[in-house]
């Protein structure tokens, strides 16, 4: 008789954010760790006056747990999505200290001043409006995966770099409704803020962001081209939260697509055609002793 297989238990993937208040960041930040640590969660938790924001992964009753501490310390509306991962997405649990959760680099009031909320069942008509400005609020990288159709690509390097986008691009935006997107909502929370700071009053975002649009609306409907860039070892998901097809290059940290893996200057470890010209020889050497290595390990 054949011994029955048992699959093994995906890990619950777990993205939450809230802007609150927090008294006292350091003492959260310690009961997380502790609490994280005893029930074998992975991946990062930042906290910071402001809140929290983060992924993390274990198994369904580490998740719970997490959830239910949070909400009897005062995160009573988590912006929170699951999904699932066959592997472990994450290598270690850390939680940060940080002056902000998501790294704006200017003082704006989410909690008070972000635009109109549009849930995932109504952004398409709304992106279909030829009055609408979609502006994707992604870094470069992210946006190469995948995004929606029509959206304009800021083209920066780091959410630090929106505001002098944003600079620059004022009066094409303005007396136009503005609809922003990103991964999960969080940093739609202080962009949107920022426009209304700025004077912009049609502004609006996507509630849960691409997540919560791939998770809640039909493919066959859907407006959305390529796969979402995540930030554990999945790389990529696509409708339905599904584990997506891209790799990533180890060297720069972009997606990789099967064109992208079929060109040239594509060496496992090494290089990619995003950064095959950037680094020298001795650089590329150290990558492929990298890869030897993690090769034998997995062998």
């Amino acid at each position: 008789m054949s011994p029955v297989v048992v699959p093994p238990t995906p890990f619950t993937v777990l993205a939450l954010y809230q802007f609150r208040r927090v008294p006292d960041p350091a003492a959260l930040r310690a009961e997380l760790l502790a609490l994280g640590q005893a029930s074998g969660l992975c991946g990062t938790l930042i906290v910071a006056a402001e809140g929290i924001n983060g992924t993390v992964a274990g198994s369904r009753a580490a998740i719970d747990g997490l959830s239910d501490f949070l909400r009897t310390a005062g995160f009573d509306r988590l912006e929170a999505k699951t999904s699932h991962s066959n592997e472990r997405p994450f290598k270690r649990f850390k939680v940060r200290l940080k002056a902000e959760i998501v790294t704006l680099g200017l003082p704006v009031e989410p909690t008070s001043q972000a635009g109109q909320y549009v849930e995932a069942g109504d952004w398409n008509a709304l992106i279909a409006d030829p009055d609408v400005v979609v502006v994707d609020t992604r870094n470069r990288y992210e946006v190469s995966a995948g995004t929606f159709e029509g959206a304009v690509n800021p083209e920066i390097d780091s959410f630090r770099e929106f505001p002098d986008w944003l600079d620059a691009h004022a009066e094409q935006l303005a007396g136009k409704r503005v609809a922003m997107y990103c991964t999960g909502g969080i940093r739609c929370e202080k962009s949107t803020s920022l426009l209304r700071e700025r004077g912009f009053t049609d502004v609006l975002h996507l509630r849960g962001g691409i997540l919560k649009y791939l998770e809640d609306v039909p493919e066959e409907d859907s407006r959305w081209h390529g796969e979402c860039f995540v930030f554990d070892g999945r790389v990529t998901v696509g409708h339905g939260l599904r584990e997506g097809g891209a790799l990533m290059c180890h060297s720069c940290g972009w997606p990789l697509g099967v064109d992208e893996r079929a060109h040239p200057a594509y060496e496992e470890g090494v290089s990619c055609p995003n950064c095959v010209e950037a680094t020298t020889d001795a650089q590329k050497a150290a990558f492929r002793d990298r890869q030897r290595m993690y090769d034998k390990i997995n062998s």
